[in-house]
């Protein structure tokens, strides 16, 4: 059989760069660089066959990496493990992607599966790498973080003593982490504070009760969501449940909130949407270079009732394909409740309300290695029913109603590093510029005003809830505000 003539140029480049390995460093008895670069060429062979499209390995740039590494080895101050220079290097790889793709080592992959299940141990925030500082996405409710008065936005430069510049976002992960009960002070940078803010937090086990729900009163129904896990879609069919039978009368409103939501699985959010659209309605669909990445994920339960799940929406009384809705959302309210929010919003079955969410707009692949370790890659795009994508956008309101809080001090994917670009972007420049507009224009209006000092966490779906108090007046039929009014403070007696 005539050998492959790709396979052979794999070959000899093979050769060539063992040769050159053995040459350059075998005085420094590091022939094992050369070998490690030689098996990242070798172990590529197999797969250039199936493969022919793949572009040629480059040569070049793995030859400078088993450089670096061979000269780390022999000339760094310290002696380091081969394990932790590879495995930072992975970080590295992953990190200089995008905002959202990471390498998780075992421990780290440990804690994101216990996350997606619902219980772990830590502060309950929400979190990304940015400029190499750890900045605060959301904090979870009812959690640690959330008590002690921690935003979206919030940079947070030191872990205890230890400075976050320099850390790797799971290594910052860690130290947040750890047995319940102990305490960890945080040192955080917070737009229009002059000083920065410490807070001491106590560690404990975050239930996160993913699924609320609640009587606002005598046929208008309340149900919060603060996480999309596992078994969100089954607690949400167990509530939406209940409100039906404890009321007499057919509901006249639902007030759905997500504000504050980070995401989470993207089956729950399919679920979470099939719970009020019809059968077969589109809820979104992905869009990425391999076949496993295009999606259309629809209201059936083949595409929510996952992982060996029965319908769980199959005994949901007919009342909620119908009833009234308005979905509270704001700049905490990313990727899996923007799928929720655009799918009903682009079917017309709900008023979106709030303000615009955070732009999350990209799908992560959690792809598990062989030494127990895995990453967090962004393997796609997704889209809205319409097909619109809120990649760096968001998800903009039917409905704008502040909550009177800056809106330059919140934070959205579009503020992050190396953030994806949105497809539709040229499509959306004329949308994007008037909201900066209007965004820059209530913020120059908001510092004009002198507001008391920042308020605490404020109890979702009580009288001081602005936005809530607003969704509750549109099911109603009365008037809406769009802002409340702004704090007075007043004059310092001498």
């Amino acid at each position: 059989m005539q050998a492959d003539p790709k396979q052979s140029n794999i070959l000899r480049l093979l050769d060539h760069t063992r040769h050159f390995m053995r040459s350059k460093f075998e005085k420094f008895g590091l022939i094992g660089a050369g070998v490690f670069i030689g098996i990242l060429v070798s172990l590529n062979i197999s797969a250039w066959a199936d493969k022919t499209s793949v572009a040629q390995l480059p040569i070049d740039e793995l030859r400078v990496f088993a450089e670096v590494f061979a000269k780390v080895k022999s000339d760094y101050v310290e002696t380091v493990e081969d394990k932790k220079l590879i495995n930072e290097a992975l970080s590295g790889m992953l990190q200089g992607l995008d905002p959202h793709s990471t390498f998780m080592d075992a421990d780290a992959y440990k804690e994101l599966q216990a996350g997606t299940q619902g219980e772990f141990g830590g502060l309950g925030i929400e979190v990304a790498m940015e400029d190499g500082l750890v900045k605060v996405v959301t904090p979870i409710e009812d959690s640690p973080a959330y008590k002690a008065g921690l935003k979206s936005g919030d940079l947070i430069i030191k872990l205890d003593d230890a400075q976050v510049r320099g850390m790797s976002l799971n290594d910052a992960v860690k130290r947040m982490r750890g047995v319940p009960e102990t305490k960890i002070v945080l040192t955080v940078v917070r737009k229009g504070e002059d000083k920065p803010l410490t807070f001491t937090l106590t560690r404990a086990i975050i239930k996160a009760q993913s699924v609320k729900n609640k009587w606002i009163e005598q046929d208008y129904g309340y149900v919060r969501i603060t996480q999309f896990q596992e078994r969100t879609g089954e607690d949400l069919a167990k509530a939406l449940k209940t409100l039906s039978a404890e009321n007499k009368t057919p509901l006249k409103g639902l007030v759905l909130d997500l504000r504050n939501n980070p995401g989470g699985l993207l089956d729950a959010a399919v679920g979470v949407s099939a719970a009020f659209l019809p059968k077969d309605d589109l809820v979104v669909y992905t869009e990425g270079r391999v076949a496993d990445s295009k999606m259309r994920l629809t209201a059936t339960p083949m595409d929510y009732a996952r992982r060996g799940k029965s319908d769980y929406l199959k005994d949901l009384p007919e009342e909620f394909k119908s009833v009234p809705i308005v979905v509270l959302i704001n700049a905490g309210s990313a990727s899996a409740s923007e799928i929720v929010a655009g799918a009903l919003q682009d079917h017309k079955r709900a008023t979106i309300m709030g303000i615009q969410s955070f732009g999350k707009g990209s799908v992560q692949t959690i792809l598990p290695m062989n030494n127990g370790s895995a990453i967090k890659l962004t393997t796609a795009r997704y889209f809205t029913p319409n097909g619109r994508s809120i990649q760096a956008k968001g998800i903009v309101p039917d409905m704008n109603v502040d909550d009177g809080s800056d809106p330059s001090l919140s934070l959205h994917e579009a503020d992050l590093k190396r953030h994806l670009s949105n497809p539709n972007e040229g499509k959306a420049n004329a949308d994007k510029s008037a909201d900066d507009a209007k965004a820059k224009a209530a913020a120059d209006k908001l510092k004009e005003e002198k507001h008391a000092e920042t308020r605490g966490p404020i109890e979702p779906a009580s009288k001081d809830d602005f936005q809530f108090m607003q969704a509750l007046n549109l099911l109603k039929g009365q008037p809406v505000l769009k802002a409340p009014e702004p704090a007075k403070v007043s004059a310092a007696k001498p």
